[in-house]
């Protein structure tokens, strides 16, 4: 399967620019991922990191759900999270090698289907609630705080990739 990218539009207006950089964000990760075997997925080739890119998923995963789902539209899901646990709140980066590929990367697009759902016709000024920080967030700000973590990972993708199998590209 060939990612298909879209470069977001120079002359849209908020909301829309917003998601178009946003889903070209999730489209680079999906592709830095592409063609590799489940092996190289959870392969942690930049040492002392632990880094892989399935881990990076699965993080992402965690991500989508937890601002989309939890903070926005004000789901709770309870101290764990679809791979991290109270225990280990890394578990999302620590348990790839017994992690299932296909799984995370069926999660993960689940994940971005129901944020997308949860964001549909929300002006960016709606304002949800952090409560963990006794904070309020806009949409607008999640939107923005979305781009920049995958736009920061997407950067330790990039290096990752390249050390598995030399593959460049933005």
């Amino acid at each position: 399967m060939t990612t298909n990218r879209i470069d977001p539009s120079l002359t849209a207006d908020e909301p829309t620019m917003l998601k178009q950089y946003l889903d070209y964000h999730r489209a680079t990760l999906a592709a830095k991922c592409e063609g590799l075997t489940d092996e190289q997925l959870k392969l942690r080739p930049l040492a002392p990191s632990g880094l892989s890119l399935l881990g990076l998923v699965r993080h992402l995963a965690e991500v989508e759900r937890w601002w989309f789902l939890e903070i926005l539209d004000g789901q709770e899901f309870g101290e764990d999270g679809l791979y991290f646990t109270k225990e280990d709140q890394d578990g999302d980066f620590n348990g790839v090698d017994e992690a299932d590929a296909a799984e995370a990367f069926t999660t993960w697009r689940r994940q971005i289907e129901l944020a997308d759902a949860a964001a549909a016709g929300l002006s960016l000024d709606q304002v949800a609630r952090r409560k963990r920080r006794d904070e309020d967030v806009t949409l607008r700000w999640i939107m923005v705080h979305m781009i920049e973590e995958y736009a920061r990972h997407n950067g330790h993708a990039d290096l990752i990739r390249e050390q598995i199998d030399g593959a460049t590209g933005e």
